[in-house]
């Protein structure tokens, strides 16, 4: 049998994980089967068998987006200002909400929170996720707070799980097919960022100490 390169290989993952992402959007993680993800990919089930084993094996491949995690990183780290930061990540945000083509990865990131609540080894991969986009955001807010930015009466965790539940909302109303103003919606959300902003008297508490 002949060799394939490398490319070829992860040419033929992502041919399966594009196959899978179709499926899981269109009719979820228990009414999909590994063989309906098999005739979908139009590969071989040894072919297909060979990068993944289960349903869970591609469930967790489709969770860890690391293309993600790079954009965000950028976005994240390509402003000096902290609060610009949070508002370069709200448009980012917004880009993707409303991006026809990230339409299936939305939904299969919804069947993934539900699978999370019975599913151990889901639930590892969905918090990952999560976590990354959390970590980044309170990292930009710990460090408005050292530069007084920030308002210091507001914990940086809790400011980073508001906007990312916020967001998880916007995702789940997007895939009800709710017909609501994104570009409002976002206006709003970087309202409540620029809320964080110390005030002149915040300043002078903090030149007092």
């Amino acid at each position: 049998m002949p060799k394939i390169s490398d490319k070829q290989r992860e040419d033929r993952r992502q041919q399966i994980l594009e196959a899978a992402l179709a499926c899981f959007a269109e009719d979820g993680f228990h009414q999909t089967g590994m063989a309906d993800i098999v005739k979908r990919s139009g590969l071989s089930h040894g072919a297909v068998y060979l990068y993944f084993q289960s349903k869970d094996d591609l469930i967790e491949a489709l969770a860890d987006d690391r293309r993600r995690e790079a954009v965000l990183n950028s976005v994240a780290q390509g402003s000096g200002d902290p609060i610009e930061g949070l508002h370069a990540l709200v448009r980012v945000y917004a880009q993707w909400l409303t991006d026809p083509a990230g339409e299936a990865r939305r939904r299969v990131g919804i069947h993934g929170w539900a699978e999370a609540l019975r599913n151990r080894r889901v639930r590892a991969s969905v918090v990952e996720g999560i976590d990354m986009p959390r970590t980044l955001i309170v990292a930009l807010v710990e460090r408005g707070q050292h530069d007084g930015l920030i308002r210091s009466d507001l914990g940086a965790d809790a400011i980073a799980r508001v906007l990312v539940a916020i967001f998880q909302g916007f995702v789940l109303q997007k895939c009800w097919g709710e017909d609501f103003d994104v570009e409002a919606c976002m206006a709003a959300v970087a309202g409540a960022i620029d809320g964080f902003r110390t005030t002149k008297p915040d300043i002078k508490r903090r030149t007092r100490v």
